[in-house]
């Protein structure tokens, strides 16, 4: 069943659908996200799709797994970040959380995970040539309450960055929202160093589907869609890709507006 959405909009090139609540917009970005890879599969021998992992995505990511007449063994699976740091054991680790919430429901052909526990330079030189070996077709993301896409934030963003992958400082905000977010008990437990996609690898994708619930993204959201396009807000260059659809809750939107 199609979930409506309460409002539609189009920024720029960026294509904006608010729902009720976070439910229904996850339901709705899911039903999407799977209608494309259905898609792709019907011309194209594999698809290659980059996740975000954050507990934003996960009523996005419940209602993927769900859907049927996906094959998912012709599926290329990349994520877009990995904290630097952190024993190969953490259940912090991304690559844990998108394995435990997508990955090992539907098990795709190819998963390729950031390790960092890897040398730096060696683990960002092998991941530039996975990304860089066939165009990427779909990058699932989120906004940061900063405003970054993956950990692009806002002192590090660099839209014509010429790296695909790179070690980065996190800034404060960014740590905090880990804690917030519920995946850290304190801001000091928290890594403040990550490897992270650049910000014209995630825009080299062919469809964007960025999914953004709850009331602490309210400011984001706002500065992706309204604000000049500037590092200051990096999800902003959404508003540049010919090809990306924003999902967003009320409460991340903002019910006034």
């Amino acid at each position: 069943m199609i979930v409506q959405p309460i409002k539609m909009e189009k920024i720029d090139q960026l294509k904006l659908a608010v729902f009720k609540d976070r439910k229904a917009m996850g339901k709705a970005a899911g039903i999407a996200a799977a209608k494309r890879i259905r898609e792709l599969l019907a011309k194209q021998e594999k698809v290659r799709i980059v996740f975000a992992s954050a507990p934003s995505q996960n009523e996005f990511l419940e209602q993927l797994r769900k859907e049927a007449g996906i094959e998912w063994s012709r599926i290329t699976a990349f994520h877009m970040d990995e904290y630097i740091g952190l024993p190969k054991d953490s259940p912090q680790l991304f690559s844990r959380y998108i394995d435990e919430h997508l990955f090992s429901f539907v098990n795709p052909g190819e998963v390729h995970f950031i390790d960092s526990s890897n040398s730096i330079s060696d683990e960002c030189v092998r991941y530039t040539k996975l990304i860089s070996q066939a165009p990427i077709d779909m990058v699932c993301l989120g906004i940061g309450e900063n405003g970054h896409i993956a950990f692009n934030d806002p002192p590090v963003a660099d839209f014509y960055d010429p790296e695909v992958i790179k070690p980065v400082e996190l800034d404060e905000m960014c740590r905090q929202q880990q804690v917030n977010d519920g995946c850290f008990p304190e801001i000091n437990q928290v890594p403040t160093q990550a490897l992270t996609l650049t910000i014209p690898a995630l825009l080299s994708g062919s469809y964007l589907y960025c999914i953004v619930p709850g009331k602490t993204k309210f400011e984001a959201v706002q500065s992706t869609l309204y604000d000049s396009i500037s590092a200051a807000c990096p999800a902003s260059y959404l508003r540049r890709h010919p090809n990306c659809m924003l999902f967003a809750d009320q409460d991340a939107y903002g019910a006034q507006s």
